[in-house]
């Protein structure tokens, strides 16, 4: 978008928050660089340049704004909604890949060479994959000093940097202040207090997101089909355990009006980006509600499901593969049996983990984990047993990849080629775990009962044949389809 000058102008005079994260405006004359929401008077369009990420702002010479924190906007809502090799590298980068595994392993990851990939980000984003791996750097030490009283020591490692002169020198050159002038702004900001969490060891931070957002489904199918022990609704929260790459976490996750209030408790502060990722990712807060819903009314028959409750997300995951195993637990059972199963499993199989502050017990076991498994111990028909152990067998293996990277109809090719996984399986794995945006479900029952409620056509066929229409938010139907039985998954707990 941000090739297109007339939109890009016409976005920043207005002010328009539903651009965030699209594009980003650099000042020539100040070397600031904004979000196209940003309060302050709006420049003289000739000087106006846009930039298609913060990261190409910064390598560009501009500095954050101190006004409107660009770098705290939600992100680009493309990522989400393709599944080429820039999308692909852009959620790798996300989740820490290049701070873990440097390029080559993103590259490696994406089967390209380290000269490819870095001449496609830096064709479509002006910022090859260090660059944007430093910006995300830069936003989480951010974060830390302004949320935590932790140590700036601390914080630099933390946030990903290797050195404290590496920390220093970017936070002063994105931000134009030094990490102690960052925190001292803060404090004033926001008092004593400072938004830091009471609890010692505890992050409490906020989770920007596209208006509307509706929490009801959003929160009520997480909470509803929440496994014991590794998910809970409490206290107006839906709670969880998350498994990092530096150890373990617990997250707890409230909707407000205008945010999503985030509290992180983590084993090692390295796994911060990585778990406020992978939550903006299971709560798909980089959606364009906007642009789905409009999409969506120029179909009648859902235009007044919209209109009802506009802002329907797709709930997803933390984990790819744990959501495969639960998904053929599923199979053809209601939530509750499903919920059993699977917290048999966790019981049995999954790592213990200490929650002060709630009633999370585990881990949910690693396919590495689940792999030494007795199928006769399993309250599962024969068929569905030899299906769960194929899953975890290819996945242990390596010749089924599942997660944030993987190639969407590569995987599905791949899972449909797995005894006992049919359509259904393989499109709910699509939508919650690999986040397709376009993944359908014509013939779940609660698909069905709403198409027969709504009189749309009644055959898995014929309803996809008339959800052309709705591509490529597919995914979004569905909830919205979902929305209209009075299934706890379409509520939010009390």
């Amino acid at each position: 978008m941000h090739t297109d000058t007339e939109r890009c102008v016409r976005a920043v005079q207005s002010k328009d928050a539903r651009f965030d994260g699209w594009f980003f405006t650099a000042v020539l004359t100040t070397r600031i660089y904004c979000r196209p929401s940003c309060p302050a008077v709006p420049p003289k369009v000739q000087n106006m340049t846009f930039y298609p990420s913060a990261a190409a702002c910064q390598q560009a010479g501009f500095r954050a704004c101190k006004r409107c924190r660009p770098d705290t906007s939600p992100g680009s809502p493309e990522w989400n909604a393709r599944a080429d090799t820039v999308a692909r590298a852009m959620r790798l980068i996300g989740d820490g890949v290049v701070d873990r595994e440097g390029v080559p392993g993103l590259a490696t990851r994406l089967g390209y060479s380290t000269r490819q990939i870095e001449r496609q980000l830096n064709a479509e984003l002006g910022a090859g994959p260090l660059a944007l791996a430093r910006a995300q750097r830069a936003q989480t030490a951010r974060v830390l000093i302004e949320t935590t009283a932790l140590p700036m020591a601390e914080v630099a490692f933390a946030a990903g940097f290797a050195s404290i002169r590496s920390f220093n020198d970017t936070v002063r050159e994105v931000f134009a202040l030094t990490p102690g002038e960052l925190r001292t702004r803060a404090v004033r900001r926001a008092g004593d207090a400072r938004g830091a969490s009471p609890t010692p060891g505890v992050i409490s931070l906020r989770l920007p997101f596209r208006a509307p957002l509706n929490p009801d489904n959003l929160f009520g199918h997480l909470a509803a089909t929440a496994v014991p022990g590794v998910e809970e609704w409490r206290d107006g929260a839906y709670r969880r355990t998350l498994r990092l790459p530096h150890g373990q976490g617990i997250v707890s996750l409230s909707p407000r009006p205008d945010h999503i209030a985030c509290r992180l408790s983590l084993t090692d502060s390295r796994d911060l980006r990585i778990a406020i990722s992978r939550c903006r990712w299971l709560l798909d807060l980089d959606a364009d509600p906007v642009a789905v819903d409009d999409q969506l009314r120029t179909d009648p028959v859902l235009a007044p499901l919209v209109d009802k409750a506009p802002g329907r997300r797709v709930p997803r995951t933390v984990d790819a593969a744990e959501f495969a195993v639960r998904a053929v637990l599923g199979q053809q059972v209601s939530t509750a049996a499903a919920r059993t199963h699977a917290a048999r499993l966790v019981t049995a199989h999954g790592e213990p983990i200490e929650d002060p502050e709630g009633g999370l017990t585990h881990l949910f076991p690693t396919p590495e984990a689940l792999a030494g498994l007795d199928p006769e111990a399993l309250a599962l028909p024969r068929s569905r047993r030899t299906t769960l152990t194929t899953l975890v067998g290819a996945l242990v293996d390596g010749s089924l990849r599942l997660g944030i990277d993987s190639d969407w109809d590569e995987a599905r090719a791949r899972l449909f080629a797995l005894p006992g996984f049919g359509p259904w399986t393989v499109e709910v794995i699509a939508m919650r775990a690999l986040g397709d945006p376009d993944a359908f479900l014509p013939g779940d029952l609660g698909m069905r009962r709403a198409a027969a409620d709504l009189g749309l056509p009644a055959t898995p066929a014929a309803l996809t044949a008339h959800a052309a229409a709705w591509r490529p938010w597919r995914a979004y139907a569905v909830q919205y389809l979902w929305a209209t039985d009075d299934h706890p998954i379409n509520h939010l707990p009390t």
